[in-house]
């Protein structure tokens, strides 16, 4: 029985779970914001021997642990709906128990074949570690600066003529926090506090002819170019996310070999089965790695292009191995 973890306004596991039924595959699908309305449960521990089982109520579905081949997280969130309305002090305990039960489950079935991994996903959320992990096999990134204090700012932004501004973490597409290109020389005029008050992530500005956004499942490797520079004014020159994205054209895109093999070999540096690449290609044509989100979106990928992601997917949790 192939588990997936994530929530009902999700739209990726559809087309996988359909892939995955015309193979009369068993699927579970548990939406994690309604833990403690739609489905019932129990974890027990007796005569040095645990168990567990879980019924989707809708459905009647059920399942042991005993039962499970695979895992597939797809964003999963905390439980957000309470199963009985009470006073807001007691709804938030009601519902930080049951998010802490869903993380302590996750973590006991950490060594089932999982694509999306509680444990080193959230590993891999470190730009930090992203970045040590590039450069070791061979990836070439931007030079990066973490820092609260201006001087030391100053100081690594000195050689550049032009730095990109980052949020450390996903914001969502709120347009204050979106990549911002920045002149270097405007820094200076800034005062102390604009860099104490939080950490500047801050990296060199580098010129794109082009992005490419790389879903790899196990040694499966789906590439995509985007045409992110479509004019010199959309916002999307610096951010994607931000420009108009109906100027923005995809097709398929075949890597050079290397890059390939580096992204395979950096996901499994980081023991994971799935990660979704940003790079960007140099007007001189060298390619440049961003990013990579252990947890990303494909579908639209998938919408755009025709690449098979979804069938590499349920394939995958299917043979449970790359």
């Amino acid at each position: 029985m192939i588990l997936i973890i994530t929530t009902k306004k999700d739209l990726h596991p559809a087309p996988v779970i359909a892939r995955l039924k015309a193979k009369n595959a068993a699927v579970f699908r548990l939406n994690t914001e309604a833990l403690l309305t739609d489905y019932e449960f129990c974890w027990r521990s007796r005569s040095n021997e645990t168990g567990f089982w879980m019924r989707d109520i809708q459905t009647g579905l059920e399942f042991r642990d005993s039962d499970i081949t695979s895992v597939w997280e797809q964003g999963p969130q905390r439980p957000s709906v309470p199963a009985f309305p009470n006073t807001p002090e007691i709804n938030r305990h009601n519902l930080k128990e049951a998010a802490a039960f869903l993380k302590a489950l996750r973590y006991s079935i950490k060594d089932i074949y999982a694509i999306g991994s509680i444990v080193n996903d959230r590993v891999a959320t470190s730009r930090m570690l992203l970045l040590q992990t590039a450069q070791k096999i061979g990836f070439v990134t931007p030079d990066t600066c973490f820092s609260n204090r201006r001087n030391a700012i100053l100081e690594w932004a000195a050689p550049y003529e032009y730095v990109a501004l980052k949020p450390i973490e996903n914001t969502g597409g709120d347009a204050v926090f979106t990549v911002r290109k920045i002149k270097t020389a405007q820094l200076a005029g800034m005062p102390d506090e604009q860099f104490a008050q939080t950490v500047g992530y801050l990296q060199n500005y580098v010129e794109k002819a082009y992005e490419l956004w790389i879903t790899v499942i196990g040694k499966k490797v789906f590439a995509c170019k985007m045409d992110s520079q479509p004019d010199d004014d959309d916002k999307s020159c610096t951010d994607r996310r931000q420009g108009n994205g109906q100027k923005l054209r995809y097709e398929t895109y075949t890597l050079p070999q290397v890059i390939a093999y580096r992204c395979i070999l950096f996901l499994q540096q980081l023991g994971l089965h799935f990660g979704c690449f940003n790079f960007l290609v140099t007007p001189a044509g060298h390619f440049v790695f961003l990013d990579c989100n252990p947890n990303g979106q494909w579908l639209w990928i998938e919408e755009a292009t025709g690449l098979e992601i979804s069938k590499a997917i349920a394939t995958a949790l299917i043979q449970r191995r790359d």
